[in-house]
């Protein structure tokens, strides 16, 4: 008997609490006795071309492969909102919390095949919008959920992660854990202990699903290289009692907290914490730490599809497609995918120059870029982001002229990430409206800054300085607008030595 219990993977709306059995319309797919009528109806489904669809058809799956391994090739594209294994049948239904999220992932797979245990595996959309279930029938239908289904389903419930470090020959301290976890969203509480001569700690997420996202990701990885291993399961608690900010425990919800008698002192300089600046930290101090960036390239992997810090994965190197060729440059390459990592070197192919190559530092910063990028607008254009099969990027030998078409960026002053401990480590976002500009002079007005915003194409619909002026925020109209704006305005010489940042921002305003 094929399980018929899907897991619901929760979403920012809130959580989904019922499990639900799939309704008629797909039943023949959970019935393996069904007159021998499935394989002709698949036959049926594989010779169709299916509209697009957040519901998506996974199939030729490896034996025992779990709904873990299934999620995961779908978080580097949005919210996994539920899930159906057919394990009978090395079948699945994802369903992604939004149809374009659906369509970035079915056209990434189509340039990248998706492997499970190093099987290929195939993916289209499914002729089905959602998922429909509902837990009552099928415990009216008699079955219970299997051991592993309970455990999933204690992860769609609870948003508080129970973190173990094996191996611990470097001190973790509680801001180490803020920097890693709050990669994959809004940290709300820690609470550090030592139990059975172990250092752990209980974690809080804003919502569940983001807890499921960080222990997919980072359970088993090594903080620093080959020690300090992250060994992370689920709380059966759903909201942690914090009374103290100091060294031991944090409510990062509360900064007002006491320190507590004879505690430590929360670092004055935590009050940047607060509002999502660097926390002081051990990360990048420390020769082969898992760093912020590759701790925001493993969420965008899921669950170690490309290597961390001290482990052997893939090349750096992107293939970027459906480039608008009439526009597109090196540098409006360099500063765009700069956003995720240091761009090293950018190639526009000279016999397809809507096709390029860029080669990142590593592979967790092409992973991240990768994420981001794949499925956005520039000049025009929806452009293809997949990892290339060149290790690196060559540069035209000595007196070849290619036409400007080739840029060696590797000794830019313009690399994000280069400075251990960089704020820009906390702020790396996908591509958004909203954008953060920093290092402003003092005499410049915010109808300046609109002015120069809306020449470089766009509307601006709002605006927003910070309290000392040198940093704001800035809304246009749409994504693609602001992804024009930053190309074209990051760095841009505001006078007297002032170069304006631009980096996407995650508030609204």
């Amino acid at each position: 008997m094929i399980a018929r219990w899907p897991i619901i993977w929760t979403c920012s709306s809130g959580l989904l609490t019922r499990l639900q059995i799939l309704t008629s319309h797909i039943l023949f797919y959970l019935d393996g006795t069904s007159n021998g009528s499935d394989s002709k109806k698949l036959r049926v489904e594989d010779r169709m071309e299916a509209p697009p669809s957040r519901v998506l058809h996974i199939r030729k799956l490896p034996n025992e492969t779990s709904e873990t391994e299934v999620i995961a090739l779908g978080l580097p594209f949005g919210k996994v909102t539920n899930i159906l294994t057919l394990k009978g049948k090395n079948q699945a239904f994802l369903e992604l919390g939004t149809e374009e999220a659906a369509i970035t992932m079915v056209n990434y797979y189509s340039t990248v095949t998706p492997h499970v245990r190093n099987v290929p595996v195939f993916i289209q959309y499914s002729n089905h919008k959602e998922l429909k279930t509902d837990a009552v029938s099928a415990v009216q239908g008699g079955g219970t959920p299997t051991s592993g289904s309970d455990l999933a389903l204690t992860a769609a419930s609870s948003p508080v992660l129970r973190i173990i470090i094996d191996n611990m020959f470097y001190p973790v301290t509680l801001d180490v854990l803020q920097q890693i976890f709050s990669k994959f969203g809004t940290v709300m509480k820690i609470i550090t202990f030592t139990k059975n001569n172990q250092f752990q700690a209980l974690l809080q997420f804003n919502d569940p699903s983001t807890a499921q996202q960080a222990k997919i990701a980072l359970d088993g990885q090594n903080i620093y290289n080959s020690c300090c291993t992250l060994r992370i399961d689920y709380s059966k608690l759903v909201n942690l009692n914090v009374k103290y900010n100091n060294d031991k425990s944090r409510d990062y919800t509360r900064p007002e907290l006491p320190a507590g008698d004879g505690q430590p002192a929360m670092d004055p300089n935590m009050a940047a914490a607060f509002q999502g600046k660097d926390s002081n930290s051990l990360l990048g101090k420390i020769p082969g730490a898992l760093s912020p960036l590759n701790a925001a390239a493993a969420a965008a992997a899921a669950a170690g599809r490309v290597a961390l810090s001290g482990h052997s994965g893939s090349s750096g190197v992107l293939l970027a497609s459906n480039l608008n060729e009439e526009m597109v440059t090196p540098q409006s390459l360099f500063t765009l995918f700069g956003v995720y990592g240091d761009t090293q070197r950018v190639k526009i192919l000279y016999n397809k120059k809507d096709s390029a190559l860029i080669q990142m530092a590593d592979a967790s910063q092409a992973q991240l870029a990768m994420s981001h990028l794949n499925g956005q607008k520039m000049y025009g254009k929806v452009i293809r982001v997949a990892l290339s099969k060149h290790t690196s990027v060559q540069l035209p030998r000595d007196g070849l002229d290619d036409q400007g078409l080739t840029k060696d960026f590797t000794n830019s002053p313009l690399h994000r990430f280069k400075k251990p401990g960089s704020k820009n480590f906390q702020n790396i976002f996908p591509p958004s409206t909203t954008l953060h500009l920093s290092n402003i002079p003092t005499d410049v007005t915010e109808e300046d800054l609109r002015l120069l915003f809306s020449n470089a194409g766009g509307t601006v619909n709002a605006f927003k300085f910070f309290q000392d002026h040198k940093m704001a925020l800035l809304q246009m109209s749409t994504v693609e607008e602001a992804i024009q704006g930053l190309i074209d305005l990051h760095n841009y010489n505001m006078g007297d030595n002032h170069h304006l940042r631009v980096s996407f921002s995650k508030s609204s305003i």
